[in-house]
């Protein structure tokens, strides 16, 4: 980061940096590194700037919107100070002990889904009228924009390469898109909306912390315990635990239905139209997630 951001950082923490870890991982570019300092006490420091990615510092703005709006909990990393000069933005918070979790055992999946039921009732009494989505100027996204976005990608799904989109749904789209654009009519409500393993920690204790507020948005309130379960869309696993979840259940089948087909198509349609500015993971990202999707999607719809 640029020297006067290093410079920021030195301020705010009140002490020398003794040793930093770079963290490397996720698909947003930037320093992402673990400090600890002369005096003892750790932080953990995140910047970007719009020369690396001119959309990345506005996730970082999002983030700082939420944390300051939920306060301090031991669900989430506690926002320490963050920077904005306008072309750089940089996070410092608290330093989570902890490893990403192996959401493939058993009992750390049931604390995950147990841990986000439990998220979205603090979510809800932390802030139970969120403020207007405001998504371009550092504010919070709007899911209800982003499901006719995914709709509009539905109408276009002929247009997506078969590598990309299986048949049933490129020559289906009279039947998808009006589903999925029904999704933006579901009440919604303060969301983390980036519920996946590479942005949980689990302490040595075994509790579980939610970071990387990036994708905060208003959303349908099953939304976070949707994704919690979508390691293991794949597996039959997946549509038994959608029973576990009141909110999922009140959301209905036909919901995570075309929520999956949705996603995956919007992933795909992306996957076939953008280029990414620095982000050298993210097209393989989409492509494998929709293509997961799509897994679930079929083996629930009965399709061979």
């Amino acid at each position: 980061m640029p020297e006067h951001v290093r410079d920021w950082v030195a301020d705010e923490l009140g002490s020398p940096v003794a040793t930093a870890a770079d963290q490397v991982g996720g698909m947003s570019p930037g320093c992402a590194t673990r400090l600890v300092l002369e005096d003892g006490t750790r932080a953990f420091v995140k910047a970007v700037g719009t020369d690396l990615n001119p959309k990345t510092p506005e996730l970082f703005r999002r983030e700082v919107t939420a944390l300051t709006l939920l306060g301090s909990h031991e669900l989430w990393a506690d926002l320490r100070a963050s920077y904005d000069d306008g072309a750089w933005v940089a996070i410092l918070l608290e330093d989570v002990e902890g490893t990403h979790p192996d959401l493939d055992d058993d009992a750390t999946m049931d604390t995950l889904l147990r841990e986000t039921d439990r998220l979205g009732q603090v979510l809800a009494e932390r802030v139970p009228d969120p403020p207007a989505p405001d998504a371009d100027n550092g504010g919070l996204a709007d899911l209800r924009d982003g499901f006719h976005l995914w709709a509009d990608a539905v109408a276009r799904a002929g247009e997506i390469p078969p590598d990309l989109l299986p048949d049933w749904v490129r020559h289906d789209t009279a039947t998808w898109e009006p589903l999925v654009r029904a999704l933006a009519d579901h009440e919604v409500r303060l969301v983390h909306w980036d519920i996946r393993n590479d942005n949980l920690l689990e302490r040595p204790t075994g509790d579980l912390v939610f970071v990387d507020w990036g994708a905060a948005s208003v959303g349908p309130t099953w939304v976070d315990p949707l994704l919690a379960r979508l390691e293991r869309v794949e597996d039959p696993w997946f549509d038994t635990a959608l029973a576990t979840s009141p909110a999922l259940v009140a959301a209905g089948d036909l919901a995570v239905d075309a929520w999956l087909v949705g996603f995956a198509t919007f992933l795909a349609w992306r996957a076939h139209t953008v280029v990414d500015v620095n982000l050298p993971t993210l097209n393989d990202f989409r492509i494998s997630e929709s293509r997961r999707m799509l897994v679930g999607a079929e083996r629930r719809l009965g399709i061979a």
